[in-house]
């Protein structure tokens, strides 16, 4: 009897390993450190993010999320050198956290992008969720670094400028 028991398990928990098995194999979720306080990183997220259709959004948390956006067109023009059909439909989702923290005394933030992709190649089939490439990803984490860099670099100017003015007061 205990068998039996034990081998039911093992044939559940196998099955159920399929459904994660791409979180598992080789998964990393985009991050990046940025040397900047919370505040500024969370206000370069929010601007890159805008162009989205945000859902969530608590700044005490360090958290947003967007809603399921269609990208069937960007899927199918990526595919179409491939060996694979189009599909008829194509969406995807961010969930974006952002977390502070030190780093040699220094104040450092960390910002993290998960995106959920979901593919519909026949309405028999349904929503298929698919392992995402990353390219986006990385892509946003790259756009809110030259905004803190940007912002960085404006407010040396204007402090060099501060201090050129009190020099020649």
């Amino acid at each position: 009897m205990k068998k039996l028991i034990l081998i039911l398990f093992l044939a559940v928990s196998c099955a159920s390993y399929e459904n994660f098995r791409q979180i598992t194999e080789e998964f990393e979720m985009p991050a990046q450190t940025y040397k900047a306080d919370f505040t500024q990183t969370w206000q370069a997220v929010i601007q890159v993010l805008k162009r989205f259709d945000i859902a969530y959004q608590n700044q005490e948390a360090g958290k947003v999320k967007t809603r399921w956006m269609d990208n069937t067109l960007q899927v199918n023009f990526t595919d179409s050198f491939g060996s694979a059909d189009a599909v008829k439909a194509a969406e995807f989702k961010l969930m974006v956290n952002v977390a502070e923290g030190y780093s040699y005394g220094r104040k450092v933030t960390k910002v993290t992008i998960f995106k959920r992709q979901r593919l519909e190649n026949d309405f028999l089939q349904g929503w298929k969720e698919v392992p995402t490439d990353g390219i986006q990803e990385k892509t946003l984490l790259y756009r809110i670094g030259r905004l803190i860099e940007n912002d960085n670099k404006l407010k040396e100017i204007d402090k060099a400028r501060e201090k050129e003015l009190l020099e020649t007061f």
